[in-house]
């Protein structure tokens, strides 16, 4: 499936949120994640589908200042 994420066009082979994050490179605990302009809160990850055309935002935090 085709999503954007972070502004960039993406393939996609997974649908739910860990697989597809796992899939992009994403590990630990160090971000935040929305899906179409909504927070997701890490308990709802697994219950968090993805859907062809969806917007993910996929934001670390910045150290220093």
């Amino acid at each position: 499936m085709e999503i954007q994420v972070n502004g960039e066009s993406r393939r996609a082979e997974r649908n739910d949120l860990p697989g597809l994050l796992r899939e992009l490179g994403y590990s630990g605990e160090t971000f935040a994640v929305a899906v179409n302009g909504d927070f997701v809160p890490r308990a709802q990850y697994p219950d968090t589908r993805i859907a062809e055309g969806d917007h993910l935002d996929v934001v670390a935090p910045v150290v220093g200042g």
